[in-house]
């Protein structure tokens, strides 16, 4: 990485910027921490795009113009455009302002024409009900026609039915009132029908007649957008009083009363006008409609671009404000870091940028030399990208600090594969995976949920994870949970004498060539086998990364200038490891190597039980140099043990002292020479005066790295902590990869169980039942496997594969104190906005 300086003539700063947002290759420093964002020279053009981007939203909405149910049923065919190609460049001032006068234009005419059309489908909606109330009342009217009056007994019953009109004599002779009545027409919604009957009964105390029509036609609320169900209605009732309330009820309860005429010539004649009007009005929204569609085309023609170039020219006045203005030279001056390698596209990036603004002017571009520690760049691309996604999760390495992404790569699916070993579930997750690559550049261009988005992202993480859990699975022989017979087992029974029930031993014939021998499957003690097995082998692979792992502190250490913590760090922890897991590795291998079979006279074979590690692992440290005839591997095995634990007892106070006590020593050679700053331990800054002279003297001051004065009880406690950290880690960290086996284990038992309980248990079945029930078992028994087996527990494996990078192995020699470099680049700008 490199410190540059760019100095920029105001004239093409912007369209400057610009270029190098398309470039991507700078992350640019503030070089105006102290000022308030208000402050800065360029908010005035920042708020202006701010109130820009306001009106965005309103032209964004398009699914807002054209309602879901017109009363035209119109389809709201309406969509934005994709960004094609290259087409949102910054452009000069002069297409700002057009933009600008654009966009406030569209969204003047949009906003008049929603309000009309609002207005009109108000009215279209006030003409249908009053139409359907003018037919209706008429109706009503004709049937009322013979008689003028409503009677009403005196002698109803509260119980009585809402709106029967019945004669009801009551001991004899009826007492009859004839009244003169009055109406009152509306419509009402349908869902407050109920409501509005039985409040009118109440409240009128059945002194009312009632007549009640359904409205077939679709009645569409213009506010909300939505279908309501609504009736008319027609209210007969005596006295002024009794209306004046009946109209007060309709009205609180949302209805919208309609005048209508008691001669049926003007209501005939009404009738007549407000179907012209409706006529009219459908004329009319059509032809709103069509005005309101032609200029959304337009809007969504260009919004993706209008959207781009505002982002983008935002961005850059947001960039801008991080510079100083030299006013005597009138340029922007920028300082920022790049690759060091890219420096030439940068330099073409501002040729390219002057010639095609016609400045006389050219920008320029210097290298600053800087003690400064540089932001962390990665170059990574498609296939990489995940599994440096996964380091920097746990945290960004130091600039020029080992990057354990280029290890996971291959360290994170193999350890996925060891908890996850099948060919079966290994081969359908690289079809999985390979559907997801063959695939990505159409995926790329739809809209993913969330879910389905990190599988994509991870998709070369998963391929890679199939194929190492195809080949665990054929290491371990196991496709589905049954085994292979890929070659003769180096096993075979012998069944001359055998009954039904009978256990039999497997004699040794050969030695099966590739992965567990098939004869394991299925015997009784196959499963001690596998524990023991897988077990070790856990105990393995997690000693050897963990090995590699302190090995990688040296690089850490020799690039530092770190030569002290060579000897006192990195030599006693590897001895420390080694001495004894490390050795208990060595036995392991030993055990195995051996052939515990002997022959007897009779050409037999005779088992002899080999020493168990762990009982020789406890005895180590319980009696040092001395081995249990029944635990003893080799000769002179007492010696070398009682060694490596003395070894071993040693790097403990040489990890805890040696450090601190030099770093006293130097500390007080150096304050006997009269300096006050040692730099022990670290790489000392040192330059003459035409150095200094050369590199600024204000800048260098900023930049040059003081250290703390020195303090031994700190050191002592630090380097107490991480000797305690490192000897307790070694332990649990060992037994940590444990988790190896246990994984395997639980896989390969799961997969057994759910083959035993699915497809085993109906192959036995014939004729069409078993047909049936074969399908209907293997279907369960895919999904299942799918479920449980891929997706549960192989979130289960990576997860744990994951924390064994991260806490086993990246915590012996990654620091991940870095910070990362996030470089000025307007594709990362417009994904974020996106996202």
């Amino acid at each position: 990485m490199s410190l540059i300086q760019l100095f920029i003539p105001s004239e093409i700063a912007e369209p400057t910027v610009a270029e190098l947002g398309e470039l991507g290759l700078i992350q640019f420093r503030d070089l105006n921490p102290d000022v308030n964002a208000f402050q800065r020279v360029f908010v005035k053009e920042i708020r202006r795009f701010d109130e820009m981007e306001r009106h965005l939203p309103i032209l964004i909405a398009l699914d807002c113009f054209i309602p879901k149910s017109s009363f035209l049923n119109e389809p709201n065919d309406i969509s934005i455009l994709p960004l094609v190609g290259d087409a949102a460049r910054a452009p000069n001032a002069q297409q700002i302002d057009e933009l600008e006068e654009t966009i406030v234009g569209h969204e003047r005419r949009i906003t008049e024409m929603n309000t009309a059309h609002e207005n009109l489908q108000k009215k279209y909606l006030e003409y249908t009900e009053y139409q359907h109330v003018l037919r209706e009342t008429d109706e009503s009217f004709r049937k009322a026609e013979p008689r003028q009056e409503i009677r009403r007994h005196s002698y109803d019953e509260p119980t009585a039915p809402l709106l029967e009109q019945t004669d009801i004599e009551h001991g004899g002779a009826p007492s009859d009132v004839h009244l003169a009545i009055s109406f009152v027409t509306g419509v009402i919604p349908r869902s407050k029908m109920q409501i509005f009957e039985r409040i009118l009964w109440r409240a009128l105390r059945g002194n009312l007649y009632l007549n009640i029509a359904e409205i077939d036609e679709l009645i569409i609320d213009p506010v909300s957008d939505e279908i309501i169900e609504k009736n008319v209605f027609i209210i007969f009732a005596h006295g002024q009083e009794i209306i004046n309330k009946i109209r007060k009820i309709s009205e609180s309860l949302g209805a919208t009363l309609y005048p209508v005429d008691e001669d049926a010539d003007k209501r005939q004649a009404d009738l007549e006008e407000v179907i012209t009007k409706i006529e009219d009005l459908n004329a009319v929204l059509q032809n709103t409609n069509n005005a309101r569609r032609q200029e959304l085309q337009k809007i969504a023609e260009n919004l993706s671009t209008w959207m781009t170039i505002i982002k983008k020219e935002k961005a850059v006045f947001h960039t801008m404000n991080l510079f100083n203005y030299d006013v005597n030279r009138k340029c922007l001056i920028a300082e920022g870091w790049c690759p060091s390698n890219d420096l030439n596209q940068i330099q073409h990036a501002l040729r390219t940028a002057t010639e095609t603004y016609g400045s006389m002017i050219p920008s320029i571009v210097d290298e600053i030399r800087t003690t400064r520690e540089p932001p962390t760049f990665h170059r990574v691309n498609k296939f990489t990208v995940g599994f440096q996604e996964i380091v920097d999760s746990y945290g960004v390495a130091k600039y020029r600090e080992v990057n354990p992404g280029l290890f996971t790569i291959i360290t994170f699916p193999f350890l996925f594969a060891v908890m996850f070993g099948d060919f079966g579930h290994g081969l359908l997750a690289t079809m999985a995976a390979a559907y997801l690559i063959l695939n990505e550049k159409k995926l790329e261009r739809e809209s993913l949920d969330e879910i389905f988005e990190m599988f994509f992202g991870g998709r070369y993480i998963i391929l890679l994870m199939g194929i190492f859990s195809t080949y665990t699975g054929l290491i371990y022989n196991d496709v589905f949970s049954q085994s292979m017979v890929l070659a003769t087992p180096g096993f075979e029974w012998d069944l001359t004498n055998y009954t039904s029930g009978q256990s039999i031993e497997a004699k040794p014939v050969g030695v099966y060539p590739f992965g567990v021998d098939p004869t394991w499957h299925g015997s009784d003690n196959q499963l001690l086998f596998t524990n023991s097995y897988k077990m070790k082998m856990s105990i393995i692979f997690g000693v050897i990364q963990m090995s590699f792992g302190i090995i990688l502190t040296v690089y850490n250490y020799s690039y530092f200038k770190k030569t002290l913590s060579i000897w006192t760090e990195f030599l006693p922890q590897f001895l420390f490891m080694q001495s004894i897991f490390g050795y208990l590795v060595f036995t392991i291998i030993y055990k195995w190597s051996v052939n515990w079979y002997e022959l007897d006279e009779q050409g037999n074979h005779i088992h002899n039980s080999p020493p168990g590690l762990l009982n020789m692992l406890i005895f180590m440290f319980l009696q040092p140099g001395k081995v249990a005839p029944a635990d003893q591997l080799y000769r002179g095995q007492g010696f070398i043990q009682g060694s490596l634990l003395l070894l071993a007892l040693i790097c403990v106070p040489w990890m805890l002292l040696a450090k601190p006590l030099i770093l006293r020593r130097e500390h007080n050679k150096i304050r006997a020479q009269g300096y006050h700053h040692p730099q022990a331990d670290s790489t000392r800054v040192s330059s003459s005066t035409e150095e200094e002279e050369e590199l600024s003297g204000a800048v260098v001051a900023q930049e040059m790295h003081v250290e703390e004065d020195f303090e031994f009880a700190d050191i002592m406690i630090h380097q107490v902590i991480h000797t305690i950290e490192f000897c307790l880690g070694c332990i649990s960290n060992t037994a940590s990869y444990l988790r190896l086996w246990a994984l395997s284990l639980a896989h390969a038992q799961l997969s057994a169980v759910l083959w035993d309980m699915t497809l085993k248990s109906v192959f036995g079945l014939t004729g069409i039942v078993g047909g049936i029930a074969l399908v209907v078992a293997f279907a369960l028994w895919f999904i299942l496997t799918v479920a449980i087996l891929l997706l549960m527990e192989g979130l289960s494996a990576f997860l744990h594969a994951l924390r064994l990078h991260w806490v086993e192995f990246n915590n012996k020699f990654y620091e991940g104190t870095g910070r990362k470099f996030e470089p000025f680049s307007f594709k990362a700008i417009l994904k974020e906005q996106e996202d």
